[in-house]
């Protein structure tokens, strides 16, 4: 991804003081249990790999925001996606002639094809080069376990084709015909290129979209479905505005065969229809036996539309991550297939206490005597007939600030809308999110998961999910269930706090 915008420090946590006696402790917009910036600014991850035990994440950084641009990789391990350790830069800005490091891919090159020795990490990047601040591809190696990255050389592994956008290399293993395969963002397209050393590369073919804007962040690998068929799937960053699409993680199943994806449906599907789930990333279970059966996937959860509007710039930081979610492939009707997400099951971890309800009618509203702003709430929410029905969560005591998840049954959707709560967008374009939802089912799972400054759904399987931000003030934690138009019944229903991260 291209970045317009490191004060290195040892650790994501301090040690908290206790609060002096007469002083009250300032609130905090730090997520308890979300990724975030240690500090400055935080934007595009890079796909999470797993070696011995611990999954290495890198992601673009600038500790000289919001006074300095320019991005390099900041590396952090952890063994459950859950808590993080901070492990500082890994790839520095500004080291050369040519700009600062932008996004790309690291892999673990077990058989030394590159030469940099057996299990070499080797990352390569996107930098505007010295000839002319184009868009190519530079290669960088470690062999201490991806803590310090080398640049192989000032030129670049790939040059620019001719091309105003040429960026954010995804590399992946081919296993079937042994060899390194690329996926290349090229405006409206997606190149595809081969390699067996890391550094020569050759174009194979191409993937051209329509109408979901200049895409980012490419993403390539295999599936099985639950019907035992493996798939793979393509996965890109993309703006579906124009056609009424959101503006996040576009894909597509199909095959390949080496050299060209083949897709089985010409439009593409979303998996996620939030304001804030860009340049997201899917990564293996590195603990599991079989890597086919699921994948985790996490973005950052921000929108280029308003980027920089975040109450934590008081704190010193901008950046956040989504949740960690787990992926499956599940069949719909003939050759259909779609993604589900679950958040992680590690998140059980935080679990601090629970409250449970088996059932209740509701016609109207009912506040539950239940409050908080960290925690996850599922409930089995079922109708007869009624024109609107969810949660208002994060509400004030007045009941004029809150964020509502729902279903609305004049307009067959479900949706997530922050309009009544403090959020990102100045402009009011960009507060009510939805997806197609067949009301006729007359019944629906939500699960919601509730953090300082975001909200994530998941409507039934997973189907549909939403990634937003929200900025409600420290003392709005009501929760209130609400139907217009009719009765609702929610059973089933959990609320489980979360103990925080940080």
């Amino acid at each position: 991804m291209v970045i317009s915008t490191g004060i290195l420090i040892h650790s994501f946590y301090k040690t908290k003081e206790a609060t002096p006696p007469n002083k009250v402790e300032r609130h905090s917009y730090r997520a308890a249990y979300h990724f975030t910036s240690p500090d400055h600014w935080k934007n595009d991850p890079q796909k999470p790999l797993f070696y011995e035990g611990n999954y290495h994440y890198f992601y673009l950084y600038n500790g000289d925001y919001p006074d300095g641009n320019g991005t390099e990789w900041r590396h952090a391990t952890s063994k459950d996606l859950i808590h993080w350790k901070d492990e500082g830069i890994a790839i520095p800005k500004y080291t050369n002639q040519n700009g600062d490091p932008w996004t790309g891919s690291v892999v673990v090159d077990k058989e030394n094809t590159a030469g940099f020795g057996k299990e070499a990490f080797v990352a390569i990047a996107t930098q505007p080069s010295k000839d002319g601040q184009k868009q190519e591809q530079f290669l960088w190696y470690s062999t201490d376990k991806g803590n310090t990255f080398t640049s192989y050389s000032d030129e670049p592994i790939m040059k620019n084709p001719g091309t105003k956008d040429f960026r954010d290399p995804k590399i992946i293993w081919d296993n079937t015909n042994q060899k390194w395969v690329m996926t290349m963002a090229e405006g409206s397209k997606i190149g595809f290129y081969e390699s067996y050393n890391l550094k020569d590369w050759r174009y194979t073919s191409s993937f051209s979209t329509k109408n979901i804007g200049v895409l980012e962040c490419p993403d390539l690998y295999q599936i099985r479905a639950d019907d035992g068929t493996v798939k793979w799937v393509l996965g890109v960053s993309a703006n579906g505005k124009a056609a009424g699409k959101p503006n996040t993680y576009a894909y597509w199943t199909g095959t390949f065969n080496g050299t060209e994806f083949l897709l089985d449906n010409n439009e593409p599907q979303w998996l996620d229809y939030g304001f804030d789930w860009y340049g997201g990333v899917t990564f293996e279970d590195g603990k599991a036996s079989d890597k086919l059966d699921k994948r985790y996937a996490l973005a950052w959860m921000n929108n280029w539309a308003y980027a920089n509007n975040t109450p934590t710039l008081k704190e010193g930081f901008n950046g956040m991550d989504s949740i960690v979610r787990q992926i499956e492939l599940k069949r719909e009707g003939e050759n259909k297939y779609y993604l589900s997400s679950q958040p992680s099951e590690a998140l059980k971890e935080l679990s601090s206490s629970t409250n449970s309800f088996d059932k209740i009618e509701v016609d109207g509203s009912e506040t539950l005597d239940v409050k908080g702003d960290t925690y996850q709430i599922e409930a089995d929410l079922s109708w007869s007939d009624f024109k609107n029905a969810g949660f208002r969560l994060r509400e004030s005591e007045d009941q004029k600030r809150h964020v509502d998840v729902g279903i609305s049954a004049e307009g067959n959707y479900s949706y997530v809308n922050r309009v009544f709560t403090d959020q990102p967008d100045e402009t009011n374009q960009l507060v009510e999110s939805t997806a197609p939802f067949d009301v006729s089912k007359k019944k629906v799972h939500l699960k919601i998961l509730v953090d300082k400054t975001s909200i994530e759904v998941f409507v039934d399987d997973g189907k549909v999910a939403y990634s937003n931000l929200i900025f409600p003030h420290d003392e709005d934690k009501g929760i209130t269930l609400f139907t217009d138009g009719g009765k609702a019944i929610f059973k089933n229903m959990k609320v489980t706090h979360f103990d925080p991260i940080n």
